[in-house]
């Protein structure tokens, strides 16, 4: 009987620690919409800066967020780690002060913000229970998300200079999906054990909802902003 009891001593012991892990990842990512919503106020005053040269400034912005992941990697062990993601929350709320702008310029701006949030927040829970019901590990889906989010990402770059409006409405389509099953894919590894660092999840947990939101508002824009 006594191995027995370590085996289920050592499950439940395992099970605590995950949950602890997830637990954790939920608050810092409640946390981090903070300075997400501070610096989309202060991006709505200032966003003409990014307006004025568009191009440079998103590929500016993009290095500074893919190089303040990698800072919040090197210092996911301690505060410093949570510092850098609420500094990186900060800048790409401050980022989507002119988009937000735009919507609020609509008749129904308020409400399409809402709705985009809403359906964020609706992806987040869909995902959520799929992870945590099935418990089935969505790890395999790693990389072929990744080069999913590398491919939209460079069709993003080029659709800077081709003005396409259909292909940026196909591209934030597709952020949405690919995303949402990041979403997935990161909440499934925390379940199974594979993320044992709330700061590295909250992180990825994070940089999903952020696509998606703008992504979604974009798309409600396009399709059902009022602008008489």
């Amino acid at each position: 009987m006594q191995p027995d009891v370590q085996i289920l001593t050592g499950g439940r012991a395992l099970g605590a620690e995950r949950n602890k892990v997830l637990r954790n990842t939920y608050l810092l990512v409640a946390l981090t919409m903070i300075p997400t919503v501070i610096g989309a106020f202060i991006g709505m005053s200032t966003g003409g800066i990014i307006l004025q040269n568009p191009i440079i400034a998103s590929v500016v912005m993009l290095g500074a967020v893919i190089g303040l992941q990698f800072a919040i990697a090197a210092n996911r062990n301690s505060g410093l780690g949570v510092v850098l993601l609420l500094g990186m929350t900060f800048i790409l709320g401050w980022w989507l002060g002119p988009m937000l702008n735009f919507a609020m310029s609509l008749r129904n701006g308020p409400q399409l913000v809402g709705l985009a949030g809403a359906g964020t927040g609706a992806i987040l829970l869909a995902m959520s229970a799929i992870a945590t019901t099935t418990k089935r590990d969505f790890s395999f889906m790693g990389k072929f998300l990744f080069v999913g989010m590398i491919v939209l990402v460079v069709a993003g770059i080029a659709n800077m200079f081709l003005q396409l409006p259909a292909l940026a409405l196909t591209i934030s389509a597709l952020v949405i999906v690919v995303f949402s099953l990041f979403l997935l894919h990161d909440i499934s590894r925390i379940i199974n054990g594979g993320e044992t660092n709330y700061i590295i999840a909250a992180t990825g947990v994070y940089m999903s909802l952020f696509n998606i939101f703008s992504s979604l508002l974009h798309l409600l824009m396009a399709f059902a902003g009022d602008r008489d």
